[in-house]
């Protein structure tokens, strides 16, 4: 009976979420077309409009631990589901992230993204899309921010292991800029597929930053052990056994 109840509450909770998005995304449009500030705006208030409905709806509390950057760097993170990309964004003040271009065409989301300065990449081609970023920023076209890239390129399931890509390595190395690590638990509660959210607490948490110079399996490796490790730490503090998985 417990379970069916937090079923019927999650649907209703993911149902309102996507209307939220259609309602914000309409009042902000008008502002987010002619200023990246209108866009900021829209999707910090969605932000925290998820985390206000998560709390009572479903029992889903945010915690975000560390310290969050400011300033220009690097975030090299954990992806278990939406609820990270979310609380990552929502704690830095000017977040873009690399994203796929076919997310690009989403409703919504795809506008916007674009407006934020978000990276849409082909596959194979992620390079050049960085450099003319860079060129970008230098010149003024673009606002400097916090880069965000998923390590393992795509969404890991708790517990689930998938190898870390060297993307992250050559981001770190073309801006010459330290390298946020960020762990996760949020899979725990958030999936990445189904409707069912579990309540608890879904953590993010900023790690030590990785300063520039390092080479590329020096830093590979320190990147991987430190999220994997921390990762691991904060599914175990919410009840879930990560080696448990094969």
């Amino acid at each position: 009976m417990r379970y069916a109840f937090q079923w019927v509450c999650s649907l209703l909770f993911i149902i309102q979420m996507y209307v939220a998005m259609l309602v914000i995304g309409i009042i902000f449009f008008a502002w987010a077309v002619f200023s990246s500030k209108g866009a900021f705006a829209a999707c910090k208030t969605y932000c925290y409009w998820v985390r206000w409905t998560a709390g009572w709806m479903i029992g889903v509390k945010f915690d975000v631990r560390g310290t969050a950057p400011a300033e220009e760097v690097l975030i090299a993170a954990k992806h278990h589901s939406f609820l990270d990309i979310m609380m990552i964004f929502m704690s830095v003040p000017a977040g873009k992230f690399i994203m796929k271009r076919e997310l690009m065409w989403a409703p919504i989301i795809g506008q916007y993204a674009l407006r934020l300065g978000c990276v849409p990449v082909n596959r194979g081609k992620r390079g050049l899309a960085i450099k003319r970023m860079i060129a970008d920023v230098e010149s003024g076209a673009k606002n400097p921010g916090q880069l965000i890239i998923y390590s393992q390129g795509t969404r890991v399931a708790p517990g689930a292991k998938k190898p870390y890509k060297v993307g992250s390595y050559a981001l770190y190395s073309q801006l010459g800029q330290p390298c946020v690590p960020v762990a996760t638990n949020c899979g725990v509660f958030w999936p990445r597929h189904g409707v069912y959210r579990a309540p608890g607490t879904a953590v993010v948490e900023f790690l030590e930053p990785i300063q520039p110079g390092m080479e590329q399996r020096a830093f590979m490796s320190k990147l991987e052990t430190e999220v994997e490790a921390r990762s691991d730490a904060l599914m175990r503090e919410a009840g879930f056994e990560p080696d448990e998985v094969h």
